[in-house]
């Protein structure tokens, strides 16, 4: 149930569209430097931010088809593919097929002198990691086993997705709002859906003098809401910060038209590439674990 939620919430999330923006004709020359610079910052947002095409610059464009919107009552759903759309289709089945493999081979070699090998070697490692420094601990030696499956594959998707974005012609789709958000409404469901009475007990009947009630009740209802919202917003920021900054450094260079310029920024831009892989990392465990901690609250029995 819980790897159908994961699936579900992020195949109904809907991608951003990029509004196009007509550039108003100049009224002199400056008007028109300063439009044509701005022309040329304008590929830094067009790498971050979602579209209808996928660039494979110097090779070519691929523009995504567009689909007549779905009629749903007085509402139209757009369900044409986009950029972020495509690579997570593709991070989901890249994912997919390297695990399969990889229990296809434990299962035809399986036998008591068993030793991994290849990327056997990296999926225990990660199960290992998931299970012994945020599962048992967060949720419990009890009950940790059946939130397990969940807790490793939002790792494994958020540190591809992250990857993805920081290889050529990728795209990091954690750099997008409402595939963070749906990430985080999984989580959301997990932890409301599997909660005990203790959590709700404490969200209605906290253990506070009944006079402070009206102020307390509200505000642990409302941090169930902001849970989620931080989930969502710290992985998005992150990502989508650490691009930019990537992609400004190296504009400088076209933007302002000197080659003395890059002396400067390339060394900035690989330092913040290089932190950006240790970034991706934290960031997917940060998901994690803060997925671990609010399930371990949900499901935390009641102590007398």
């Amino acid at each position: 149930m819980i790897r159908f939620l994961l699936a579900f919430t992020l195949a109904l999330s809907p991608m951003a569209n990029l509004a196009a923006f007509a550039s108003e004709p100049a009224d002199s020359v400056h008007a028109g430097d300063a439009g044509k610079k701005e022309n040329k910052a304008d590929f830094i947002i067009h790498h971050i931010v979602d579209g209808d095409q996928i660039d494979f610059e110097p090779f070519g464009t691929i523009t995504l088809p567009k689909w007549e919107p779905v009629q749903i009552g007085g509402f139209s759903l757009d369900l044409s593919p986009t950029k972020h759309s495509v690579f997570l289709a593709f991070n989901s089945l890249l994912i997919l097929i390297v695990v399969l493999l990889a229990a296809s081979t434990y299962r035809k070699n399986r036998s008591g002198a068993f030793v991994p090998n290849g990327i056997q070697n990296l999926i225990e490692i990660m199960t290992e990691f998931i299970r012994d420094d945020v599962a048992r601990p967060m949720i419990g030696e009890k009950k940790y086993r059946k939130f397990l499956p969940y807790l490793l594959t939002a790792f494994t998707f958020t540190l591809v997705s992250n990857y993805m974005g920081l290889l050529p012609y990728g795209s990091s789709i954690t750099g997008n709002i409402n595939v963070t958000a749906a990430l985080a409404l999984t989580t959301f469901l997990v932890v409301h859906l599997f909660s005990g009475k203790a959590y709700w007990k404490h969200i209605f009947l906290p253990h506070v003098p009944i006079g402070l009630y009206p102020i307390m009740i509200p505000v642990e209802i409302l941090g169930i809401f902001t849970k989620p919202f931080a989930l969502a917003v710290r992985l998005f920021a992150n990502m989508t910060g650490g691009h930019l900054v990537i992609l400004t450094f190296i504009g400088l260079i076209f933007i302002l038209e000197s080659y003395f310029v890059a002396v400067l920024s390339v060394p900035l831009a690989l330092f913040i590439y290089l932190l950006e892989i240790l970034v991706c990392l934290i960031q997917a465990y940060v998901f994690t674990l803060l997925s671990g901690v609010f399930i371990g609250m949900a499901i935390e029995e009641e102590h007398h």
